[in-house]
């Protein structure tokens, strides 16, 4: 616990067994984690087996492989049954080093920021960890176009390492977004959309052939997708459309109660 605060990292996990005993190992070196939940998406190698030999870990395995969004979702639910005040996610692949953890889980325990994340643009060694250009040029125009419409000044939205409180959870209409890599920018646009702030702190990151990536076909369709709710945003803030993922009647009554 961290201020009282019962902390859960989840794990988002998908052929992830020559990693994930590390990534554990180094969560729980922290000190601070109470619970570390590990959700297989179906994979092929022995992910669950080896989560299975992890003091404390709870498991869940999808039967058939539903993405990584859909993973998110299992992640979340089972983090607020557990009775989570902050929720971590790192992504299994040791990408993002969890030893942010303890300063991630302070911003939102002391009541700083209800959302962290883990940015891999902060401090300018994202080229220097290993990042390839096309993905750094791609994700530096993308974030540029996305602050542009959520008036927002993000240094990135596509980190895979965030925190947050167990507040904003439970509030975001998560069921309503994508069961595919879209949910990551879909969740960001709805906390924006409910006033929320997002803390970011900057995170070294590795590049390595275990570290799971995506290639470039879907990296051109995660962006449409980051564009496609980008504009939605944009579009619903302005009363021209409607959408289930920015509901109105919900943001109105949140801001009543703030």
């Amino acid at each position: 616990m961290l201020n009282g605060k019962k902390i859960v990292v989840v794990m988002p996990a998908y052929n992830a067994a020559r990693t994930l005993r590390q990534t554990y190992d180094d969560v729980i070196a922290q000190g601070i984690v109470d619970r570390v939940i590990v959700v297989d998406d179906a994979s092929n190698d022995a992910t669950t087996s080896i989560a299975r030999t992890l003091p404390g870990v709870r498991l869940h395995t999808h039967p058939v492989n539903r993405g990584y969004g859909a993973n998110q979702k299992t992640c979340y639910r089972l983090a607020l049954e557990e009775g989570a005040d902050i929720v971590i996610m790192v992504h299994p692949d040791y990408q993002y080093t969890p030893r942010l953890i303890p300063a991630m889980a302070s911003l939102v325990a002391g009541g700083l920021y209800p959302v962290v994340l883990g940015s891999r643009i902060l401090g300018g060694r994202a080229l220097a960890g290993g990042m390839p250009l096309w993905k750094y040029v791609g994700n530096r125009l993308l974030t540029l176009t996305q602050n542009i419409l959520f008036g927002a000044k993000l240094s990135e939205y596509h980190t895979g390492y965030r925190a947050f409180s167990r507040d904003v959870l439970a509030l975001l209409p998560l069921e309503a977004n994508s069961d595919d890599f879209d949910f990551d920018s879909e969740v960001l646009a709805e906390i924006l959309w409910f006033g929320h702030l997002i803390g970011e702190v900057t995170c070294p990151t590795t590049y390595f052939p275990e570290a799971s990536s995506i290639g470039l076909g879907g990296s051109v369709r995660y962006g449409i997708g980051c564009l496609r709710t980008a504009v939605t945003y944009r579009l619903a803030r302005a009363g021209l459309v409607s959408s289930r993922l920015f509901p109105a009647k919900m943001r109105r009554t949140f801001q009543e109660h703030t």
